[in-house]
């Protein structure tokens, strides 16, 4: 006992004079601060990123009476995630270096109401001049092997500081609701622990399955969108024909040649 007792007072006393010592205080008061302010700038580049989307969807909600954005979602990578991926990467500790290979500690994900919003937004957002794309993924076209869709970008986009431009890097994700629903259930499933190996293979390929169904329904969807939206083309211009009908007027009845004589030639009993 009174030896498990001097170790424990001498590891206390350590951590006093090492981890608790003014020294150590100001070296990590002095490497927290620059992290602190590259978060910072990660911050500022999503919120760029949101405006941009933003601005399109109110855009084409004024143009073509449709909103293809149906939510807009943002986060930062935690700190443990970030070292977890430098050390997974094998990457240099300083900040240059883990900013310029972990893309995607800033992100944003664009649920879109259906898939061919999904490109036409990835298009107009690429579109815009500040906009550099870095790499782009498309996991719609060419599904991962569990069954994940989703349009990744990675984009750089300057983000303006007192001083200086300074570019940024952001990920963003497109994906439809229907996407969006399953990748949120698969990724609390995968981590469900203690199941065994057959169950893991065997709800691997359920959850493929329902991949599947979900890529279904955007597609039958995205049909029904389209049929209801030439019906409604189509109904338009047959209204836009009947208004310009009555605006002309409706065209006089043709009196014959001798209804008109009769009418301005007096009789000859007169």
């Amino acid at each position: 006992m009174k030896i498990e007792k001097y170790f424990e007072q001498a590891k206390e006393q350590f951590i006093r004079d090492s981890l608790l010592s003014d020294e150590f205080l100001d070296m990590m008061q002095e490497n927290i601060e620059p992290i602190e302010s590259r978060m910072a700038y990660y911050r500022c580049a999503i919120m760029e990123v949101e405006t941009k989307f933003k601005v399109l969807n109110e855009q084409f909600s004024l143009q073509y009476d449709r909103n293809p954005i149906e939510s807009i979602k943002s986060r930062t990578k935690s700190m443990d995630s970030i070292l977890k991926k430098v050390r997974r990467k094998n990457i240099p500790l300083n900040l240059d270096a883990i900013e310029e290979q972990i893309k995607d500690i800033a992100g944003v994900r664009v649920v879109c109401s259906f898939p061919e919003d999904i490109y036409m937004l990835a298009d107009c957002l690429l579109q815009q001049d500040d906009v550099t794309l870095i790499e782009r993924k498309d996991y719609i076209k060419n599904p991962k092997e569990s069954g994940y869709r989703s349009l990744h970008l990675i984009i750089e986009i300057p983000i303006f500081l007192e001083n200086e431009k300074r570019p940024m890097k952001v990920e963003v994700q497109l994906r439809t609701i229907a996407m969006d629903f399953w990748a949120s259930l698969e990724h609390k499933l995968r981590y469900k622990k203690d199941i065994p190996d057959d169950e893991a293979e065997q709800l691997a390929i359920e959850l493929q399955e329902c991949a599947q169904i979900s890529a279904a329904l955007d597609t039958r969807m995205e049909n029904i969108r389209n049929r209801m939206n030439s019906q409604e083309f189509r109904e338009k211009a047959n209204a836009q024909k009947n208004r310009s009908v009555q605006l002309l007027g409706a065209p006089r009845p043709i009196r014959l040649l001798g209804e008109l004589r009769d009418d301005k030639t007096p009789s000859s009993a007169e």
